[in-house]
C-alpha cells in the first residue's frame, strides 16, 4: 500500500492545531487518501499546541466514515508528545463510542439541551 506523509504544521501553515476548521482540512486530506487505499502518515512534528477540538474534527470523524479496522490499517500518527498521544487516544475512544450509536447520542444530547431551557 503506498504511503503519503502529511506534515500538519506545513499543511496548515500553522503550528497551532486549535481550530475545528483546520481539523476539517486535515480530515478531508486523510479521508481522501484512505479512500484511494493509501496509508497516511500524519506527522505532528513542529506543532506547538494541540487540542481535542482539532483532533475530533481531524481524526475522530474518520470513525464515522471508515471502520475501525480501515482506520488502523491506513493511518499512522507520529510526532506527538506522550500527553498529546493520550489526548488522541481519548478522542478515538469517544469517536468509536459515538459512531457506534450516533442517533442515540444525538437524541441524548438534544434531550439534555432541552432540559436547560
Amino acid at each position: 500500500m503506498p504511503a503519503v506523509t502529511l506534515n500538519v504544521a506545513d499543511m496548515l501553515d500553522n503550528d497551532l492545531c486549535i481550530s475545528s476548521e483546520d481539523g476539517q482540512t486535515l480530515f478531508e486530506a486523510i479521508s481522501s487518501l484512505i479512500g484511494e487505499n493509501k496509508q497516511v502518515i500524519v506527522s505532528f512534528e513542529g506543532v506547538s499546541m494541540l487540542i481535542s477540538l482539532f483532533l475530533n474534527a481531524a481524526i475522530g470523524q474518520l470513525y464515522g466514515q471508515f471502520t475501525e479496522n480501515e482506520v488502523r490499517r491506513h493511518l499512522v500518527v507520529e510526532g506527538l508528545a506522550a500527553d498529546d498521544m493520550e489526548l488522541l487516544r481519548g478522542v478515538v475512544e469517544n469517536a468509536k463510542k459515538y459512531y457506534s450509536r450516533p442517533m442515540e447520542y444525538d437524541k441524548a444530547w438534544t434531550v439534555e439541551g432541552d432540559d436547560e431551557e
